[in-house]
């Protein structure tokens, strides 16, 4: 059987650049793990800070140290290397911005190539949390009070900005979280107890994003559960992250112990069901491909489940949750990476 070259593409334009390396950095290795080499030939393909692709030596040296390179000349950003040409299937594991929000996956459908995950519409929509939101809404899919914000009603008149900020003491009170819509990794977020830390907030959110989302603190356990699949996908086991810190911030999520992961979370078989199957139905509502974490808060007191977010390209290292929730399901990381190009490849050729 003649190999499937993959693409592997890694690094990008966002703030989630060296994670990204770290994910492609794992998922290069599963492929180099029998029996997946019998079946995949890895072509990386490293995306510089600026936009530029490389291939070759700079992106397996980027994949090898696990570090940046040097940004390259501004005139080969919209110059692909010409292997590019030569890709079966694309694996992109760019996180953040220009990467899981139907950016990228738009190029590569213009190249009318397979990809693993999500379309530009599933993409796009598990990206922006106002959209995402709505479409939760729509499919009654229970979440937290929230009220959508843009940039224009904060940066405004003093008036408009502060019926804003009355609105939001009445409908959503304190504590509540600031977020930017469109940034991944809590990057950006503010938990906000007064009314100056809400303004302060406001206007920190308004410089990274023009569309913002101010969502309701509740007292909850925050548990995860990863979905496989295509048009009939599945739900693993469900875990849960507890922390010291205030909140789930970027820098708890990647310091080596600010957090515990608790494989399968300790719950109800009642509410891990309920769980799984809320899961599956965010998959299914934003139209979402290959691969989703979907996370939840599970409020232990009245035994609700509300749903947090989705997300459409997670965190894929060793020790990341979506292949650890997968791995206590019995799917090891190899196995996972393959059956993932797989879906690539089945979701391909349903759409022609």
């Amino acid at each position: 059987m003649e190999k499937l070259r993959v693409g592997l593409v890694f690094g990008g334009c966002s703030g989630e650049h060296e994670v990204s390396i770290t994910s492609a950095k794992a998922i290069c290795g599963a492929l180099q793990t029998a029996p997946n080499p019998d079946k995949y030939e890895v072509v990386p393909f490293y995306i510089h800070k600026n936009g530029c692709w490389q291939s070759g030596q700079v992106a397996n040296q980027v994949l090898e140290t696990r570090k940046p390179q040097d940004q390259a000349e501004e005139g080969s950003r919209w110059h692909f290397p010409d292997s590019v040409a030569t890709i079966d299937v694309w694996f992109p594991i760019l996180h953040g911005p220009n990467g899981e929000d139907g950016t990228i996956q738009g190029l590569l459908q213009l190249m009318q190539v397979p990809y693993v995950g999500s379309g530009v519409l599933g993409s796009a929509t598990g990206m922006d949390k106002i959209a995402m939101k709505t479409v939760f809404a729509a499919a009654e899919l229970p979440q937290v009070k929230y009220i959508p914000v843009t940039r224009e009603q904060v940066w405004s008149d003093p008036c408009v900005f502060t019926k804003l900020c009355d609105r939001i003491d009445e409908e959503i009170g304190y504590p509540n979280f600031v977020k930017p819509a469109n940034l991944g990794s809590s990057v950006g977020i503010s938990k906000v107890r007064t009314r100056s830390e809400l303004e302060a907030a406001l206007d920190s959110a308004a410089t990274f994003d023009r569309r913002i989302v101010v969502e309701a603190g509740i007292v909850a356990r925050e548990v995860e559960c990863a979905v496989l699949g295509n048009g009939q996908p599945r739900a693993s086991v469900v875990g849960e992250i507890s922390f010291d810190s205030d909140f789930y911030d970027y820098e708890t999520k990647y310091t080596e112990g600010q957090a515990s992961l608790h494989i399968p979370a300790p719950l109800p078989e009642n509410i891990t069901r309920k769980i799984q199957e809320m899961a599956i139905d965010a998959f299914i509502a934003v139209d979402a491909a290959g691969l989703s974490r979907v996370d939840f808060f599970y409020v232990e007191s009245t035994r609700e489940v509300l749903i947090n977010e989705i997300n459409t390209l997670p965190g894929f290292t060793t020790t990341s949750m979506y292949p650890r929730l997968w791995e206590a399901a019995g799917v090891s990381f190899p196995d996972l990476v393959d059956r993932l190009i797989q879906l690539a490849v089945e979701y391909h050729a349903a759409s022609d």
